[in-house]
């Protein structure tokens, strides 16, 4: 399967926080310029660079790091649609096909146009207040409505299409796409769906007393999660948590834009990476 385009503008990121990893940016930069491709190198927190893949200057972000590597890359270049290729220098790498000792021929392949564009859902949060949006935010993993510093347990209505779903007493529910089946949604006991699928699972967090089961929505849903206490937060792919009222809602549907990874070889690649790792780490399926 082969892409219908061979690139020439590229750009590097990497995550600021591991030295290790600006190194093996600025290899992947010094391997590119010897094929005669000039790719800028910079941090996902530099502002000028941010600005530069917004503006639409570069075909591919290839993104050095980990799997918070590549949320924080798919957020920046979902919306202009900017297709990421992940190169992985963290622990486990659901969200990365190459290992950072394979780069070099991988990038001779992405080079000769031979990948293939994947696309995956992210969803749209929206959080209502007395009737008033408060914001909007954007999730490749997840959206979770939890509890707050209290040990208490919540209390949330759910329901889809405006029809009502159940009432959980929980932890806290999280609505997650399938690229999330893999993050916090596995921590929580929920099934694993493959990444192509645009359907919206939901998942109780410790539920005390409630329906215990995930559910599977059809794709295009929409979910609304109305707040019935008033010590709970909202976190969106891991961000830093907003504090709810009592009666707040959150609505969740798909996104008006997807994420767009490289990939390469056969559509197979998420069950073998998947093995690999689940084998290797049987205790943990987390891409924080």
């Amino acid at each position: 399967m082969s892409s219908s385009f061979i690139p020439k503008k590229l750009v590097i990121a990497f995550h600021p926080r591991f030295p290790a990893v600006l190194n093996e940016a600025q290899s992947i930069a010094g391997h590119l310029n010897e094929l005669g491709i000039d790719a800028p190198v910079g941090s996902l927190h530099d502002e000028d660079l941010r600005k530069r893949v917004k503006a639409g200057e570069f075909e591919i972000l290839i993104a050095v790091g980990g799997d918070g590597t590549m949320l924080r890359a798919g957020h920046l270049c979902a919306p202009c649609q900017i297709p990421i290729l992940g190169i992985n220098m963290g622990k486990l790498g659901f969200l990365i096909q190459v290992k950072h000792d394979t780069w070099p021929a991988m990038l001779d392949q992405m080079l000769t146009g031979d990948f293939w564009i994947e696309n995956r859902l992210m969803l749209r949060v929206e959080l209502f207040r007395a009737g008033e949006q408060q914001g909007v935010w954007h999730a490749l993993n997840e959206a979770v409505v939890s509890r707050g510093q209290y040990l208490n347990p919540i209390h949330i209505a759910a329901s889809v299409d405006g029809q009502a779903l159940t009432t959980y007493v929980a932890d806290g529910l999280l609505a997650s796409t399938a690229t999330g089946s893999t993050a916090y949604a596995l921590a929580a006991g929920g099934p694993i769906l493959p990444p192509e699928l645009r359907n919206i699972l939901i998942v109780p967090i410790a539920p005390h007393l409630s329906v215990d089961r995930a559910v599977v929505l059809s794709e295009g849903a929409a979910v609304n999660i109305m707040v019935r206490s008033d010590n709970a937060v909202l976190s969106v792919d891991g961000q830093k948590p907003i504090g709810l009222d009592e009666d707040d809602r959150v609505d969740v549907h798909a996104a008006e834009y997807s994420a767009k990874f490289v990939r390469f070889g056969d559509l197979g690649y998420f069950y073998r990476n998947l093995t690999a790792l689940m084998n290797q780490n049987p205790s943990t399926g987390l891409t924080r």
